[in-house]
């Protein structure tokens, strides 16, 4: 590639992806290789074409069809949006706390090769170390907090940094799910009794899963970090993390330049603020790319206690025992973002390239084994 003024992923993909598959294809995940293949092919008429008709001209359009991978940056740009309205609807009036659990470096490589069965242990043994400190009637004293869980695997240079973030309201349910227990308004559970828990609980989850061997005992000695921080309403945390939901590790704007067979990208230094360049060989941006790449079917995003949907107390339940009032008050004071309304919050609206006018989708051809299948309106 030649040097160019506004290089994306998918231009990287597409001119060394094949020298990629050359040398490192023998070695590649599966889903490596599938990722790999969507992002340069996306909307570039491998997924076939959608047509639409405009109201105002009455002209038709073609449009190449996305490959629709949560890996590719092309295609998550909207979905943030929209999963923030949904979870904005599901706010509850306290204050909100944002929970980050991560892992010592020296385990990183590990977790890298077992990655389902790590990820999975994260979750469980994190989620179970907020329960467990959380009944204790010196903070919550809750047998049903609630939380959202966030698995993220990068750093800002795209090394791999494995950590979940959770969004928490402050408080929980009491044992016969009458009464809302709130925590403080500044302080929710004490990060250093947190730390050992949750780093006993991955021990017990790498026993039960076969892999405790392959440790080195020095892990379990090393300090495990969690950070905990008030954020104040719902709002604040979610549009943090929101990002994050459907966010890759390295989004276009980013990449400042590719020359001479090296990726100039920026990131932001966490401690100064300030942002900075780095330069890495293009083999070595793929890689680090490809390596936060999900093992198929893992979610990602997960929801606990009386966050869970079938938690069988309602989030508009547990609005009214926060607030004190009857549900008729609190149903003219509070109403539930109903899921058009958050729909209507993303506005995806197609216009004409033409006249301006509203596009109406009206059919999709998409490619097959033997052809291809024609989808109308």
């Amino acid at each position: 590639m030649n040097a160019c003024t506004s290089p994306t992923i998918q231009d990287i993909f597409c001119d060394y992806g094949d020298e990629y598959l050359e040398r490192f294809g023998p070695r590649m995940p599966g889903n490596h290789r599938k990722v790999l293949e969507a992002i340069r092919n996306c909307r570039r008429g491998k997924y076939g074409y959608t047509v639409y008709q405009c109201q105002k001209c009455r002209k038709c359009h073609f449009f190449q069809r996305s490959c629709g991978n949560r890996h590719c940056t092309v295609c998550q740009k909207h979905k943030s949006k929209q999963w923030l309205a949904r979870q904005k609807a599901r706010a509850l009036p306290v204050s909100y706390f944002l929970i980050t659990f991560t892992v010592p470096e020296s385990l990183r490589e590990f977790i890298r090769s077992n990655q389902r069965a790590c990820y999975n242990a994260l979750f469980k043994a994190s989620s179970g170390a907020l329960k467990k400190l959380a009944l204790d009637p010196r903070f919550v004293g809750t047998d049903m907090p609630g939380f959202t869980g966030v698995l993220q695997t990068w750093g800002r240079q795209l090394q791999y940094h494995p950590h979940i973030h959770y969004i928490v309201p402050g408080g929980g349910l009491s044992k016969d799910r009458k009464q809302w227990l709130s925590s403080r308004k500044n302080f929710y559970l004490p990060v250093k009794a947190l730390s050992p828990i949750y780093t006993e609980m991955f021990r017990q989850a790498m026993a039960e899963a076969g892999l405790l061997e392959h440790i080195h005992p020095k892990a379990w000695k090393t300090n495990w970090n969690v950070d905990s921080r008030a954020v104040g309403t719902a709002d604040t945390s979610l549009k943090y993390l929101a990002p994050y939901i459907f966010k890759v590790g390295i989004s276009d704007h980013r990449i400042v330049k590719v020359e001479d067979r090296k990726v100039t990208f920026s990131y932001r230094d966490k401690e100064t603020k300030v942002d900075r360049i780095c330069v890495v060989d293009v083999m070595e941006f793929i890689r680090r790319f490809l390596q936060h790449v999900l093992p198929d079917g893992f979610m990602k995003v997960r929801h606990f206690g009386f966050m869970s949907p079938g938690c069988k107390t309602s989030l508009d339940k547990i609005a009214e025992l926060i607030i004190g009032l009857s549900e008729e008050t609190d149903r003219k004071q509070r109403r539930p973002l109903k899921r058009d309304d958050s729909e209507m919050l993303d506005d995806d609206t197609i216009h004409c390239p033409d006249c301006g006018g509203v596009l109406v989708y009206i059919a999709a051809e998409i490619p097959t084994l033997t052809g291809s299948i024609i989808l109308l309106a």
